[in-house]
């Protein structure tokens, strides 16, 4: 076995496809966009370029089969926010083989030692973690959401194997569309009905500016503390509802106010990958067109929590309960979905945690995300809970 790093249009299709072959016997496994993929290793699309950089390599057999691919990858800027200098590893798809399973692991931990890490996690992405964060260790009976990983069961023994210890866990909640909300809930919500300060609004294309506007407001109010999350500017916040524009269902997408001004929001979307699995990886004109078709013809019938926000001054009055409720009033009569579905609930907001299941949501899918102490004698430390 050798490792060959990425650095031609061979090598790239050869980190590109192989998950193709690895998992063409996994009925559940829906192959990602090839565009997805690619965005994070081209310095022009993803912004972690600016301050970050990435390697890339295969791993090919004696008969120069590829067998395994992975990324390694440090952030600078984000690097020493935990006890250690840490960087990441991720994009990892080997067949079942521990020595070459390790190899790639080495590759990664030497790669993340000569940038000055002294840990990594993975596997995770080179950009956000709302995509392409952790191993999956429950849930292989299901279908991934749109750019959430799918793995090999028998990842985890290797990164366990390897060193690797949990860092924290993501959970993926899943509730049908036509459940009614617990009793206790209701009753704060026909409190806050009868307030007439109160009221919500459906997202509408045509305002996106002002919509833009009270997403920020709100996020920067609730989310920002979350995990290491840091606040968002306008241009941020435009450019995801932008990004949300052609699959947009404003039906799902629902705001809460207080004397107009905006205190909380629901956003949810089409599951993507209901129809990106009809694509085989590709976006080009033919399959925009079969997406177009898929989408029309009803062929999504799940919806997925992009976003669920509630600012601090109103949290605990049941304003989680009654955007929930409004959101159920306009989705169930229309009977468009069958199950919702959120994803990326940590191990580390209990806060969250306790409200999604106290909504009668249950953990389909749970994610880890390892962390690698270069120094073993060094003491290791979970991700922080929050408050």
């Amino acid at each position: 076995m050798k490792l060959q790093k990425v650095v031609d249009e061979k090598t790239k299709a050869e980190f590109l496809n192989f998950p193709v072959k690895l998992y063409k016997d996994e009925k559940n496994w829906i192959r990602p966009l090839d565009k997805d993929v690619n965005q994070v290793f081209d310095p022009k699309e993803n912004k972690f370029f600016r301050h970050g950089s990435v390697e890339r390599w295969i791993l090919v057999d004696d008969s120069d089969n590829t067998i395994g691919r992975v990324a390694a990858f440090v952030n600078k800027k984000n690097a020493k926010t935990t006890e250690y200098a840490t960087g990441g590893m991720g994009f990892f798809e080997c067949i079942n083989d521990q020595k070459a399973a390790f190899m790639l692991f080495d590759v990664c931990k030497e790669w993340n030692a000569e940038q000055g890490m002294e840990a990594m996690d993975g596997p995770i992405n080179f950009g956000e973690r709302d995509k392409w964060w952790g191993l999956l260790a429950e849930g292989f009976d299901l279908e991934p959401n749109y750019c959430m990983p799918y793995t090999m069961p028998y990842y985890k023994g290797f990164f366990e194997a390897y060193g690797f210890q949990n860092y924290f866990e993501q959970y993926t909640y899943s509730m049908p569309v036509q459940s009614q909300m617990p009793e206790k809930y209701r009753e704060r919500a026909d409190r806050i009905a009868r307030d007439q300060n109160y009221n919500y609004k459906n997202y509408n294309k045509g305002k996106m500016d002002k919509f833009a506007d009270d997403f920020l407001t709100i996020y920067n109010k609730a989310w920002s503390k979350h995990g290491g999350m840091k606040g968002m500017n306008k241009a941020q916040a435009l450019s995801i509802f932008k990004q949300m524009g052609p699959i947009v269902d404003t039906d799902i997408v629902v705001f809460a106010y207080y004397k107009e001004e905006p205190i909380g929001f629901f956003l949810m979307i089409p599951e993507l990958n209901q129809i990106f699995k009809y694509l085989n990886g590709q976006f080009n004109w033919w399959a925009k067109l079969k997406f177009l078709y898929y989408q029309k013809t009803g062929a999504c019938r799940k919806m997925f929590g992009v976003a669920f926000g509630i600012i601090p001054e109103y949290q605990g009055r049941g304003v989680e309960g009654a955007i929930i409720i409004e959101a159920a009033r306009i989705i169930q009569p229309k009977d468009k979905y069958d199950i919702f579905e959120m994803n990326w609930i940590g191990d580390f907001n209990p806060k969250m945690i306790h409200l999604v299941d106290s909504f009668g949501a249950t953990v389909v899918k749970k994610h880890i995300t390892f962390r690698k102490l270069f120094d073993s004698t060094k003491p290791f430390f979970r991700a922080k809970v929050i408050d």
